[in-house]
């Protein structure tokens, strides 16, 4: 076990930041980060989508190595667990191999809890500190700066990185040790899984009978059902604008994290089942890179009607 350094001033001006992931979030945190005056280097897939954060000024590498190389903390926020073991622990490309001691390495995704272990064991062995930060609030809540996350690792970095968090997010609470962050993002999508299903079947239920359902959010929306999804996916709904807040492909991964997860605890978890079932239903039909909401598609087409034809039929 290497000894890390002591703990950098994390500072616009005095800390550079890399950035690994520009998709519907990413881009907009990162972007706050610009706003706040930190010096930023930036690494995607697909070299395109950081146009505007490059246009912005951030500087682009090739790997997320040479991001580390550049940078003083590393954030990622990529798609599924392969993608970040990827990024962080790909011993030619990956972000850790970049890393000097003393370096902070945060993870953003939502992604399996052993693996964050893993990873903070990982860097710990090279004097790199490690967080697991997933984050709620969706595309609104990224563009706005106003996400919730959930950090887990050493208490003394995640208050390092206050003003980085603060250029993100509104509700910043740290769970635990490593792994604990994963572990309270699977609570949240836990929660939202059931939530999803009674938003979509109770709009299916108010258009068929005869309800006009902007009228019927009004009442709804502020009372006892009232909640986050209703309120900001509900107008969606009625809309029929299915464009993600949140990929259905990464809602069905994290529902498989969760499961598992309980599985290896004792755990039974009927609803979270149900939950996953449906959205592989949805994700079958080809609706996997539509938002969580694109559930009321499926359901719709159960009780035999086309949801974004329902005003013409």
């Amino acid at each position: 076990m290497v000894e890390a350094t002591e703990l950098m001033e994390i500072a616009p001006g005095k800390t550079n930041i890399g950035w690994i992931g520009t998709g519907v979030m990413g881009a907009s945190m990162c972007g706050h980060l610009i706003d706040a005056g930190f010096a930023v280097t930036v690494s995607t897939r697909t070299r395109a989508k950081a146009d505007g954060l490059l246009a912005r000024g951030a500087k682009w590498a090739d790997t997320p190595r040479q991001v580390a190389e550049q940078s003083d903390v590393v954030f990622a926020i990529v798609g599924f667990p392969k993608d970040v073991r990827h990024v962080f622990l790909s011993p030619e490309q990956g972000a850790l191999s970049g890393s000097k001691s003393g370096n902070i390495l945060v993870d953003m995704t939502t992604s399996e809890p052993s693996l964050a272990v893993e990873m903070h064991e990982a860097a710990a062995a090279r004097g790199v500190h490690m967080l697991d930060a997933p984050v709620s609030g969706g595309d609104k809540g990224a563009r706005e700066g106003i996400l919730s996350i959930m950090i887990g690792g050493d208490a003394r970095v995640v208050e390092a990185l206050q003003p980085c968090w603060q250029a993100m997010g509104k509700t910043i609470v740290h769970q635990g040790p490593a792994g604990a962050g994963q572990h309270t993002k699977m609570v949240n999508q836990i929660l939202i899984s059931t939530m999803m299903i009674g938003v979509c079947e109770a709009l299916v239920y108010g258009y068929r009978a005869g309800l006009d359902l902007d009228t019927v959010l009004k009442s709804v929306a502020s009372g006892a059902a009232g909640s986050w999804s209703l309120t900001n996916l509900g107008p969606r709904i009625i809309q029929g604008n299915f464009d993600p807040g949140f990929f259905v492909e990464h809602f069905v991964k994290d529902m498989g994290i969760a499961l598992a997860e309980s599985r290896r605890m004792g755990l039974s978890m009927p609803g979270l089942a149900l939950g996953e079932q449906l959205y592989q239903s949805v994700q079958a039909k080809g609706w996997d890179k539509h938002g969580t909401h694109a559930l009321t598609l499926a359901l719709a087409e159960m009780s035999g009607f086309d949801w974004t034809k329902r005003d013409q039929a």
